[in-house]
C-alpha cells in the first residue's frame, strides 16, 4: 500500500516554498529549488510514496507562515507537523525549536546544550536533515566564529531569515 504525500507551493519573500504533507500533517518544508532534497529525504523516511501536487497545506502551517513573513512571531504549529527521524535527530530538532527568534547558537553550543559536546558533527548532520525548515529554525545555527554556514536554502536566505527575525524582535521590544 502506498502513502500519499501532497506538495503545495507557498510564495514567500525569499522564494517559493514546497510544503509536503501526509495525512494532513506537514512532513517537509523547504525551498522549491530543493525539491530533489525533499524527495530524497522523504523517500528514505516513508516507503511507497505516491506524490501529488496541489490542494492545500495544513491551515495552521500556512497561517503561521503568513504571520512570520508579515513580521509576527506566532506560536509554532508543532501539532500540525510530523517529524520523522532518529531519537538523536529529534533531540536536535527539539533544541532548535527552543532557540528564541532573533537569536542564534553555534553547532558546538548546541552540542553542549544537548549534553554531548563531542557531537558537533552529528548535531550539524541532524540540523542539515531537518525536514521542516523555518518552522524548526535550523537557520539559527551558525559557526563557532559567528559566520553563517551550512544552510540548504543558501546563505543569502539564511541571512535574510536571521535579519528578518532580528527586525521582528526589535519591533516587539
Amino acid at each position: 500500500m502506498s502513502t500519499q504525500i501532497n506538495v503545495v507551493r507557498y510564495a514567500s519573500p525569499i522564494g517559493k516554498l514546497s510544503l509536503a504533507s501526509i495525512d494532513g500533517k506537514l512532513v517537509h518544508l523547504d525551498f522549491e529549488d530543493n525539491d530533489d532534497r525533499l524527495k530524497t529525504i522523504q523517500t528514505r523516511r516513508f516507503k511507497n510514496l505516491e506524490w501529488t501536487e496541489g490542494g492545500a497545506a495544513p491551515d495552521p502551517i500556512t497561517d503561521w507562515l503568513d504571520g512570520y513573513f508579515a513580521g509576527t512571531v506566532g506560536v509554532l504549529p508543532i501539532d500540525a507537523v510530523n517529524m520523522v527521524g532518529t531519537a538523536f535527530q529529534k533531540s536536535v530538532w527539539d533544541a532548535l525549536v527552543n532557540i528564541p527568534s532573533g537569536k542564534s547558537i553555534s553547532y558546538a553550543g548546541l552540542a553542549d546544550q544537548l549534553g554531548n559536546p563531542k557531537a558537533v558533527r552529528a548535531v550539524a548532520r541532524a540540523n542539515a536533515l531537518n525536514p521542516v525548515s523555518i518552522i524548526v529554525p535550523c537557520h539559527r545555527v551558525i559557526g563557532s566564529n559567528g559566520t553563517l554556514t551550512g544552510y540548504a536554502g543558501g546563505l543569502d536566505r539564511k541571512k535574510w531569515l536571521l535579519d528578518h527575525e532580528a527586525a521582528m524582535l526589535a519591533k516587539a521590544a
